[in-house]
């Protein structure tokens, strides 16, 4: 099952993602699937007929985020691979959907793309084993875990070069019915292809993650969980379109603006 979350220019709805061939519909839900049932009213949108997709979930308390977490990204970085996971946080005010712009920090000029599989939990989740874990996942979905560097190294700490706002792209839904254990993790920038790793290689795989995040802090329903990122990581420009991807999941997609 795939859950998106929309607009036609009113209120945001969630709804079904159904597939007919090349065309692709929205099979509209009563209220937030995330806190009741998922209840389809017996509407259907065609995507793409004014519909906007957003952000698939907008986390009402945390997003975690995990550093170097895969091998080949920690060296190509100059650090070594951690010997725990290596845990930050985004605000929910750097969440952003499909195609809408990431906009550059004006105190910036070195901003980079990070393609990863994000988990969003479903359900109250504190002190769980690894073996407990996928029964407080909902699905998954594709994040870009944007990243200031020159801030990342001059600030000591990384709330401002992670957490500015629209760093952290969501979308475009979420899965509920994918298997992680060995999926490509892709990024193009401009259709160049940059970033190509596997979940394979993820030094602390999902189940582990949610269990040891969970030790310290009590998950929530709607909370994002990003995995790490795979080599291939490099700098964004004003008039970029960045796309990251794993596979069998779909494309989140976004361009690149710097304003005044």
């Amino acid at each position: 099952m795939r859950i998106a979350r929309f607009t036609t220019g009113d209120d945001p709805r969630y709804a079904l993602v159904q597939q007919e061939g090349e065309r692709t519909y929205l099979a509209v839900l009563g209220g937030d699937p995330l806190y009741m049932p998922a209840m389809p009213t017996g509407e259907r949108i065609e995507l793409g007929d004014g519909v906007r997709l957003l952000a698939p979930v907008i986390p009402r308390s945390k997003i975690v985020a995990v550093g170097r977490n895969y091998a080949d990204h920690a060296r190509e970085m100059g650090n070594e691979v951690p010997r725990s996971p290596l845990l930050f946080f985004k605000p929910n005010t750097s969440v952003i959907g499909p195609d809408d712009p990431i906009v550059l920090p004006g105190f910036s000029e070195e901003v980079s793309y990070e393609a990863e599989l994000a988990v969003v939990i479903s359900r109250v989740c504190k002190d769980v084993t690894p073996e407990s874990a996928p029964a407080y996942i909902l699905g998954y979905t594709v994040a870009n875990d944007v990243t200031a560097r020159d801030a990342q190294r001059t600030d000591g700490q990384w709330a401002r070069a992670k957490g500015f706002d629209t760093s952290c792209p969501i979308g475009p839904w979420i899965d509920t019915d994918l298997n992680i254990e060995d999926l490509a993790v892709r990024s193009r920038v401009n259709g160049e292809k940059r970033q190509d790793g596997r979940t394979s290689d993820l030094v602390f795989d999902v189940p582990f993650l949610v269990s040891y995040i969970s030790e310290a802090m009590t998950l929530l329903p709607g909370d994002v969980i990003l995995t790490g990122t795979p080599a291939g990581v490099g700098l964004l420009a004003p008039g970029d379109r960045v796309e990251c991807e794993v596979e069998g999941l779909g494309v989140l997609s976004n361009p690149v603006v710097r304003r005044d």
